[in-house]
C-alpha cells in the first residue's frame, strides 16, 4: 500500500508525541538539540509520523510536521469508528497489540498509541502495549499495526470469494 496522500487540502492535527534533548559531545563542549517526534492526522482515516531534530523546539516540531505529512497512511474503519480485525505492530523491540471494540467502548490504549489512533479516526478500539515502551516505537508500532489492516471486501477479492463466504 503505497499510495500517496495529498495533504494539501486536509485538516490536520498534530499531537507533540516526545520532545528530547539530545547531546553531541565534540572537542569544543557539548552541542544540544531537540529530537521530537509528532503525530499528525485528520480524524478520517488518514495519519502520519514524523521526527524532527533542531536547535530550537519549534523548528523541531515544524520539521517533524513536514515529516509526517510525507508519511501519512489511511486506515480502514468499520461503521462502529473502530478496526475489522486483530493485529499486532512490531517495530524494534515493542509490539503493539490492536483490537476491535463494539459502540461505546472508546480508545482503551496508553498515551502514544492513543494519541496515533485518536488522530486516525479510530472511536471504540482496544490496545496493549508489549515490550519495549520507547514512544518513538510505540507510535511506529502501532502506525505498522494499523498499515497492515484489510478490509473484507480486500480479503474476499484477494481470495477469489464472496463477501457472505469471508464474514460468514
Amino acid at each position: 500500500m503505497s499510495t500517496k496522500i495529498d495533504t494539501s487540502k486536509m485538516e490536520l492535527k498534530e499531537k507533540v508525541v516526545s520532545v528530547k534533548r539530545v547531546t553531541k559531545v565534540v572537542k569544543g563542549g557539548r552541542n544540544f538539540r531537540f529530537a521530537v517526534v509528532v503525530v499528525v492526522g485528520n480524524h478520517d482515516g488518514c495519519v502520519g509520523v514524523g521526527t524532527g531534530k533542531s536547535i530550537e523546539i519549534p523548528d523541531a516540531i515544524k520539521k517533524a510536521i513536514e515529516d509526517a505529512k510525507k508519511h501519512m497512511i489511511y486506515v480502514p474503519r468499520n461503521e462502529d469508528g473502530s478496526i475489522y480485525h486483530q493485529n499486532t505492530g512490531k517495530a524494534v523491540s515493542s509490539e503493539v497489540l490492536i483490537k476491535p471494540a463494539p459502540e461505546g467502548t472508546g480508545v482503551i490504549a496508553g498515551g502514544t498509541a492513543r494519541a496515533v489512533l485518536e488522530l486516525a479516526g479510530i472511536k471504540n478500539i482496544r490496545s496493549k502495549s508489549l515490550g519495549s515502551n520507547n514512544k518513538r516505537n510505540v507510535v511506529s508500532a502501532t502506525i505498522e499495526a494499523l498499515k497492515t489492516l484489510k478490509k473484507p471486501e480486500d480479503v474476499a477479492r484477494a481470495r477469489g470469494k464472496k463477501l457472505s463466504e469471508i464474514i460468514g
